[in-house]
């Protein structure tokens, strides 16, 4: 009786596979959102890239506030630096002093930047608080050296503004056969940031799923799950939990910054943002799906955290390796390597978004390395999985590569 009540108290009906699956999965997805670590790790991210990208866009818009210059005993002099810094693209804001005493006063002060102050034969000293940028110190001497001229001029009975017209048609046009587009700068940041994520997001949710394997085996959960579901189903459910959370946090690391970029104008190409946005998420899911299953069978091969390195270290490898590329080729991010190694998988993961943001990607070799991605992963998968199958109920020594591939 208690033989057979020990069997009841054992055996479950056995889940379907769909069933299964999602029942891992959501168990994954609500264990990992609900960690207080969790949600304060990504809030504190959030709020960096946000923080990070608003400072960035206040002091790359420092340069834009004009220069305050006081300017005694000459109106003209007031008039043509106004003109000069516009067109040097150095705002300045002139206005008049009336003695080289209150010019000294408000520069200490702080009311004005510099202060021009005539001296002998035409020339003027500039009073600052310390020294000029080189930007202002030309927009200072052009004008100067333009009030000069004029002076010149007007002596010789020749009309200054007659001059300055001619000067101002005289101009230079340049006609490049390979003009640089305006939005280039843009568009490698862009890349950047997509490169740095995916591989921030690759490792660590790939550790994650290797990680989650041995807890399971460790505390012998994995056992009551095999007793109602079978491994492969396991396997899948865990990956995809894992992978959906993951995906999410990309997707809000992403909206935020995109989101504070183009809030603060430090973003302009909209479109292009957007495009990479997604490219970025799709190639995750790509990745994600390439390496988590071996993430899985590497963990399933070892029975404690501190064994994990020797398995997964390969990977990790891989992903690093990865990454590097992707340096290297995004000075040049339409030359031969990145080409090539485009389509290659996995390097087409970090890769082809990299292109997509430079703009130099082809729709064929977007559909191509996709194609070849998903050729890999099935491929990969189905290995994955056997490995997972013949070493998940294994405990204590790591099981070895041959017999976990069913050679020995």
């Amino acid at each position: 009786m208690s033989a057979d009540t020990a069997t009841r108290t054992v055996q479950h009906p056995p889940l379907g596979a769909t069933q299964s699956v999602w029942l891992v999965a959501l168990r994954e997805i609500k264990t990992r959102t609900r960690s207080k670590a969790f949600l304060i790790s990504n809030a504190v991210l959030v709020v960096l890239i946000v923080g990070g990208i608003i400072a960035a866009s206040v002091l790359s818009g420092g340069s834009d506030s004009p220069d305050k210059v006081g300017v005694v005993g000459s109106p003209a002099l007031q008039q043509n630096l106004g003109a000069v810094g516009k067109s040097l693209g150095t705002p300045v804001t002139a206005s008049a002093v009336p003695d080289a005493a209150a010019a000294r006063s408000a520069v200490s002060s702080g009311d004005l930047d510099v202060a021009l102050v005539p001296a002998s034969g035409g020339a003027y000293t500039a009073v600052t608080k310390d020294d000029l940028s080189d930007g202002l110190r030309t927009v200072l001497q052009s004008a100067v050296g333009q009030q000069a001229g004029d002076a010149v001029l007007s002596a010789q009975g020749v009309d200054p503004a007659t001059v300055a017209r001619a000067t101002a048609a005289a101009t230079v046009s340049v006609d490049a056969i390979n003009p640089p587009k305006a939005v280039n700068g843009q568009r490698l940041a862009l890349a950047y940031i997509s490169v740095l994520l995916l591989y921030f997001q690759l490792l660590t949710a790939g550790i994650s799923v290797a990680t989650g394997v041995v807890e399971e085996k460790t505390s012998r959960v994995v056992e009551l799950l095999l007793a109602t579901m079978k491994p492969v189903h396991l396997l899948v459910g865990k990956v995809l939990g894992i992978g959906v959370v993951g995906l999410v946090q990309l997707a809000v690391y992403g909206v935020a910054g995109l989101s504070a970029a183009l809030g603060t104008g430090l973003l302009t190409v909209t479109g292009a943002a957007i495009t990479v946005f997604i490219s970025t998420l799709g190639w995750f899911v790509l990745g994600f799906a390439f390496f988590a299953m071996l993430y899985a069978a590497a963990g399933s091969m070892v029975s404690r955290q501190e064994d994990i390195g020797s398995t997964t270290t390969p990977l990790t490898f891989l992903v690093v390796a990865m990454f590097l590329l992707a340096q290297v080729t995004l000075s040049n991010p339409d030359g031969t390597l990145s080409n090539v190694m485009a389509w290659i998988p996995p390097f087409s993961a970090i890769l082809m978004p990299l292109r997509i943001a430079a703009g130099v990607a082809s729709g064929v070799q977007v559909v191509g390395s996709v194609v070849l991605m998903l050729a890999v992963i099935a491929a990969l998968a189905q290995a994955s999985a056997k490995i997972y199958e013949r070493s998940v109920l294994h405990s204590g020594s790591r099981v070895r590569w041959k017999q976990a591939l069913g050679r020995g």
